[in-house]
């Protein structure tokens, strides 16, 4: 049954209303959480030795650590916290040796379970999904992802990922591969809006110690905006829901061998119409992991970390990200991106890839790269963007190069032909 958004808006206000403090008490990272299915787990019994599986729990996904109150690994199993009040577990039975692991099934296909390369290129037969960052268009200033410096055009992130999307798209097809988009226009993928959260919004803040909310805020500099109920939906909408129902895109319809999800980076500017522009440019590329110990005490975050330590996505998503950092750092210039916050894990061996939690990573039952190239307020890109696309080279800012979003696109495709090259057989 497909449900109108206006029809249905009035039901999905009552259920997150009715619902959150339920939800709270079973301990869900937000009120748009699905609930974990533990039983699911099953499949993965005896498939992970004990020594693989606190590897990965040590040294990608719980690298600040993890308490027994939910994870407990002893010999030949992992003990894990189902529900908090009743105290009632999940056992995750280790193989005994590798020789006599259970063989793993999956809906994605590494590198070397894919058919072996034929004439039509290197990418033949993989299915790649690529995620264009945030919405654009008419939303990019909700998403705080638009600044314009004098006369010129603004700078819009959503419209840059989308156009970087579908420049990438021909180049992988050419080389073979499936292309799809979870987002293809500077619309929402999700069929709700901001008002049909505010009711939850009006939840949250409570639930927070906010009793009597205003309405909305004065811009982007209100230093009091987060405690509003406009605050609040817009970020239900655009940074949940809108996320989740790009997951439930990848993962029900997709189901891609990979996804990329193409983002510019970015330093804070303030105004939007006087923004601050910033000497410093770089680049980094994320995978999932580095939880910190308060998102895994949410039952959600452990279950969906879980879901992806053991289908094994880590090992293929960092040699893949590695691959494709090395080709953007020798295509760019840009030095690697150097975090100050204890909320990654660096990984691999380019210097250039961070573990961290995201909702995109974490969700996405397959293999992403998140790539975060560029500063897009710095004086440079400021520069390449307005200058836009173009064939060749041009002198920009004092620099002769190519568009940079032909770099971006050329960066990202030499390094998946080179990890594709030598990993597939």
């Amino acid at each position: 049954m497909i449900f109108h958004p206006n029809r249905f808006s009035t039901f999905l206000v009552l259920f997150l209303f009715l619902s959150f403090s339920a939800r709270a008490a079973d301990h869900l990272s937000n009120p748009l959480a699905d609930s974990p299915n533990w039983r699911s787990l099953e499949k993965f019994q005896r498939t992970i030795t004990h020594d693989e599986f606190k590897q990965l729990l040590q040294g990608v996904y719980c690298s600040h650590g993890i308490s027994d109150e939910f994870i407990r690994v002893d010999p030949k199993a992992a003990c894990i916290l189902m529900d908090r009040d009743a105290q009632t577990w999940f056992t995750l039975r280790f193989a005994s040796s590798d020789r006599n692991r259970k063989v793993l099934l999956h809906g994605w296909r590494a590198a070397n379970a894919l058919p072996r390369k034929r004439k039509a290129g290197v990418l033949s037969g993989m299915k790649i999904a690529l995620d264009p960052g945030h919405i654009g268009g008419a939303w990019a200033k909700m998403e705080e992802r638009w600044f314009k410096t004098g006369e010129a055009a603004p700078v819009e992130e959503g419209e840059m990922t989308l156009r970087v999307a579908k420049m990438l798209a021909e180049k992988l097809r050419a080389l073979g591969a499936r292309v799809s988009f979870v987002r293809e226009k500077t619309e929402p993928v999700t069929p709700y809006r901001p008002d049909d959260f505010k009711e939850a919004a009006r939840a949250l803040l409570k639930a927070n110690g906010t009793e009597n909310p205003r309405d909305g805020f004065d811009g982007p500099d209100d230093l009091l905006k987060e405690q509003t109920v406009r605050w609040q939906s817009e970020i239900l909408f655009y940074r949940t829901s809108e996320i989740r129902e790009r997951a439930r895109r990848v993962n029900a319809k997709l189901r891609p061998d990979l996804v990329l999800c193409l983002h510019f980076n970015a330093e804070a500017w303030g105004d939007e119409r006087n923004p601050t522009l910033s000497e410093k440019n770089h680049l980094h590329l994320l995978v999932n992991g580095s939880y910190l110990p308060p998102e895994l005490a949410f039952d959600d975050e452990r279950f969906e970390m879980l879901q992806r330590l053991l289908a094994r996505i880590s090992d293929e998503e960092i040699k893949v990200a590695d691959a494709a950092a090395t080709a953007m750092a020798k295509r760019t210039g840009l030095p690697p991106y150097q975090y100050t916050t204890e909320n990654v894990t660096k990984v691999g061996t380019s210097g250039y890839v961070y573990a961290r939690n995201l909702v995109a990573t974490r969700l996405y039952q397959c293999p992403v790269v998140y790539c975060e190239p560029y500063v897009m307020n710095s004086l440079d890109v400021v520069a390449r963007v307005q200058a836009g696309d173009y064939e060749g080279t041009r002198v920009v800012n004092g620099v002769e190069r190519p568009s940079i979003y032909r770099e971006y696109v050329d960066g990202v495709v030499d390094g998946l032909v080179e990890y594709y090259r030598s990993a597939r057989k």
